[in-house]
Parts: structure tokens; C-alpha cells; sequence
């Protein structure tokens, strides 16, 4: 069985699935007691320890001991049945050292009812319980099988010296063997589903972080451009108000026009469905640096650009050019493509330091290379 004790704890709901722990964590009797994971194996081994009481307290009862001899058996008994019940889960969270000094200590008591030759007590099935204690602890799995294995073989050699036929020997050995081992694939089976929806939950918590990435990204690169290029044409616009009226009306036209695709391209990113192309780049670009008043040499198609590289290249030319009308003080701007190679140059000197919070919403995409 895995090392890893058995509960996650209650801050965690995600990981509360078993009884092994996600953490290290050790809590108090009081947290332990409010747990999952302690709560099902005593609700488990309570059920295990009622049969154990009403057999085996039917023939104490009814037996030939003496009255204080009686009491002393029942007392046995229920510290057996309480360690048995409250041991595994003290265990879940503590060292390997104190777990088996828990499990020989367990071990002891059974043994101990040896010494009342009681018939019902006095015998090596009580070890099946020890095995199915020493399964549930949390055991590295060598020293978990080399206990169980043990505790089966000594059954074995203990009833064939007290005359025990073969059958019956090898009947109780298995007995406890396989206990044993069912409850050690049990409580890996438990960890394992407690793991996967650990590892479940911390990649549904990465997409989010993922989509919200992306997400951000997106809308700095649509409002980024698109207001750059509304504030262009409203300036434009506002200048050859008094002097061209009807020109202006053409540039609030084109800024109404805008506003709308920038809102669309809001909508459809929040929904996941926007698409960036080249060719639909060149063509916004093409409109932006003209509204800039600056010179726009661009290609008039994209056609050697693999369909790989081209929502790429579409995002590194919308950047760019908003860089080049924002930041380039430029006059002429000249966009270089082919099947491997985006190249924006432009004739501007650039600002004297970078603007404040440009960078922020980038940070994903700032390794991004300008080539494919």
C-alpha cells in the first residue's frame, strides 16, 4: 500500500474522497473526529467490531470462567475493539515509526488473549482483524505485504502445532492473507480516485486561468486597436469639421462603422468564437494607417502564408501596426510578409520610454516570435 495516509482534509472538499490524506497536515482529535475519511472507517470497522462483540460475548457469557476473570476478558475485549476502531485513522497522519509501534501494540493485545485459553478468544482468527488494522494504516507496500504475509503464515504454524488439520490451518491463513490484501487494494483504490479528482480540479483551475489569459489578451489587442483607430478618425474627424463638413460626416460614418466592429469582436471573444486572419488584418491596417495620415505600403495578399501561421501573423500585424499609430510618430509605414517572416517597419523615432501599462496585458504573448 501507498505511503500516503488516508483523509483529505475538510478544506479541501475536492479531495475528500477516501481516507488517504492529500497533505501532511495533522490534525486535532476534534478536526480528525468531524472528518470523512475517519468517519467511514469507523462506521466500517464498527460494524466488523459488533459481530466480534456479540460472538464472542455470547460465550463469554455462557462460559466457565470465573466472574472476575469474565470481567477482565470483557475489558480485553472492548480495548481491542477501541483500539481497532480509533488506531487506523491516528495513524493516517503520523510517522512510519509511530505506525508501527501502533500496529505491534495492537498486535500485542491480541496476542495477550492467548493466556485465557478461551476458545472463542484465544485463537489466531482474531489476527484477521490485526491484518485488516495493519492493511489500513498506510503502510509503504513492501512492509504492508511482509505483516500480512506474517501474520498469515504464523496463523499457519501456530494451529498446525496445536493440531489443527492441514485444511483447516490453511482455511484460516488465507482467511487472513486475503483480508489483508483486499484491504490494501481497497485503500489504493481510494487514492487513486482521490488523486485523479485532485488532478481533475487543479486542470479544471489551469483552463480557467488559461481561458482568462486568454481572454484578457484578446481584449487589449480589439479595444487596443480598434480605439486607437476610432480616436484617429474623431481627431480627423473633428479637424476638417469647419473646414470639409461633408468629409467629416464620411469619418463619423467610418467611426460609427467602427465602434460596431469593435463590439461584435467584444462579443464574439467573450463567447470563444473570434478568429483572427491576415488577410482580414491587412485590410483593417491598411484602413488604420490611412486614417492616420500615414503612408501604408502593404502587400495585397497573403497567399504564401501557410494557414498555420495565419492567425499568428494577423495578431503580430494588428499589435504592430497599433504600436506604429500609437507610439511611432511615423510618416510611412512598410509591411514585409511571406510564408515565414512578418516585418513592420516604419520611419518613426518611437517614444522615449515604454508607456505605462502597455506591456501588462501582454505578458503571455511577449515571447512570441515575429517569425514562424
Amino acid at each position: 500500500m501507498a505511503s500516503i495516509a488516508p483523509h483529505a482534509r475538510r478544506d479541501h472538499p475536492q479531495e475528500d474522497v477516501g481516507w488517504f490524506p492529500a497533505t501532511g497536515h495533522v490534525p486535532a482529535i476534534r478536526e480528525l473526529a468531524a472528518s470523512r475519511g475517519p468517519r467511514r472507517w469507523v462506521l466500517g470497522a464498527g460494524i466488523s467490531s459488533l459481530i466480534l462483540l456479540v460472538s464472542s460475548g455470547w460465550d463469554l457469557t455462557a462460559g466457565e470462567h470465573s466472574p472476575w476473570v469474565k470481567a477482565l476478558l470483557w475489558c480485553h475485549l472492548l480495548l481491542f475493539v477501541a483500539v481497532f476502531m480509533a488506531g487506523p485513522p491516528l495513524s493516517w497522519y503520523r510517522s512510519q515509526r509511530f505506525k508501527a509501534l501502533l500496529a505491534l501494540g495492537f498486535f500485542a493485545i491480541s496476542v495477550a488473549f492467548f493466556a485465557y485459553r478461551d476458545a472463542s478468544l484465544g485463537t489466531t482468527w482474531l489476527w484477521a482483524f490485526v491484518s485488516v488494522f495493519v492493511a489500513s494504516q498506510g503502510h509503504p507496500r513492501m512492509v504492508g505485504i511482509a505483516a500480512i504475509a506474517g501474520l498469515s503464515g504464523g496463523a499457519f504454524v501456530i494451529n498446525t502445532a496445536q493440531g489443527a488439520t492441514g485444511a483447516n490451518a490453511f482455511s484460516q491463513a488465507v482467511t487472513i492473507g486475503s483480508l489483508g490484501m483486499m484491504m490494501m487494494a481497497f485503500s489504493r483504490q481510494l487514492t487513486t480516485i482521490r488523486e485523479l479528482r485532485q488532478t481533475q480540479h487543479e486542470l479544471a483551475e489551469l483552463a480557467v486561468r488559461e481561458e482568462r489569459s486568454r481572454v484578457a489578451r484578446d481584449m487589449h489587442d480589439i479595444l487596443g486597436h480598434s480605439l486607437t483607430v476610432i480616436a484617429v478618425k474623431a481627431e480627423l474627424a473633428g479637424r476638417l469639421l469647419p473646414i470639409a463638413p461633408e468629409k467629416a460626416a464620411t469619418e463619423i460614418s467610418d467611426l460609427e462603422d467602427l465602434a460596431r466592429g469593435a463590439l461584435e469582436d467584444v462579443r464574439a471573444t467573450v463567447g470563444g468564437y473570434r478568429g483572427v486572419n491576415i488577410l482580414s488584418e491587412l485590410v483593417n491596417a491598411r484602413t488604420a494607417l490611412t486614417a492616420a495620415d500615414i503612408d501604408a505600403d502593404l502587400p495585397g495578399a497573403a497567399d504564401g502564408v501557410p494557414a498555420k501561421h495565419r492567425e499568428l501573423f494577423g495578431w503580430a500585424l494588428r499589435e504592430g501596426v497599433t504600436n506604429v499609430i500609437r507610439h511611432g510618430d511615423a510618416n510611412r509605414c512598410r509591411v514585409t510578409l511571406s510564408a515565414r517572416l512578418l516585418q513592420i517597419d516604419d520611419d518613426g523615432v518611437g517614444p522615449s520610454a515604454p508607456p505605462a501599462g502597455l506591456g501588462e496585458a501582454r505578458d503571455g504573448e511577449a515571447r512570441q516570435p515575429a517569425t514562424a
